[in-house]
């Protein structure tokens, strides 16, 4: 089972997150609830089992309790995956949203790369200030050695945006973490490696 575990405390927040890449449970609980909203959405059109409970400093804000889980699911993500052997590698997906449009693709390539084209245009939604999507995706990206564009093609409501951001990451992970039966266990890499 791809499937990893691990606890993560520092004097900011206190984690502990599961992620199954072949599916599981889902139950996210991280004090905020915008956050909780997007990670069951990115579990669910994954098709991953994930957990995640902090305990963070959302007195301040959201912002370390944002950054340190996506630490952490980047860093499961990396375990869960080993060698990355037999992977397809790649994903991609353009996802609607209502009226938001977003292009996400990924590359399980070894290297951390985010590029991020998404202007939501709203400053919070609810209480989660919106700029905190990239800090996760900072965390994510670099913990689990990915490369990951992602585009806005339109919208005009921050939520969906957003949505459609979690969403489409979700998807095209379950794309790029598939094993491709034809590579028969090989690293999906002419160098040999990742």
């Amino acid at each position: 089972m791809r499937r990893f575990a691990l606890n993560r405390r520092t004097a900011e927040t206190d984690i502990q997150l599961t992620l199954g890449l072949d599916g599981g449970e889902t139950a996210v609980d991280t004090g905020c609830g915008f956050l909780d909203h997007m990670l069951t959405l990115f579990a669910g059109h994954g098709r991953f089992g994930l957990t995640v409970s902090c305990v963070g400093d959302v007195h301040v804000d959201y912002h370390h309790t944002t950054e340190d889980i996506g630490i952490c699911l980047g860093t499961a993500l990396s375990a869960a995956l080993g060698d990355r052997a037999g992977l397809i590698r790649y994903g991609d997906i353009t996802l609607p949203m209502d009226e938001a449009l977003i292009l996400c693709a990924v590359d399980l390539s070894g290297r951390a790369h985010l590029s991020y084209e998404v202007r939501p245009p709203a400053e919070k939604v609810g209480d989660f200030d919106t700029e905190l999507v990239k800090e996760f995706l900072l965390g994510f990206v670099r913990s689990a050695g990915l490369t990951l564009h992602l585009r806005q093609l339109s919208g005009d409501n921050a939520h969906h945006i957003l949505e459609g951001v979690f969403k489409a990451l979700g998807r095209a992970l379950n794309r790029a973490t598939r094993i491709d039966p034809v590579l028969g266990g090989e690293v999906p890499s002419t160098k040999g490696v990742l």
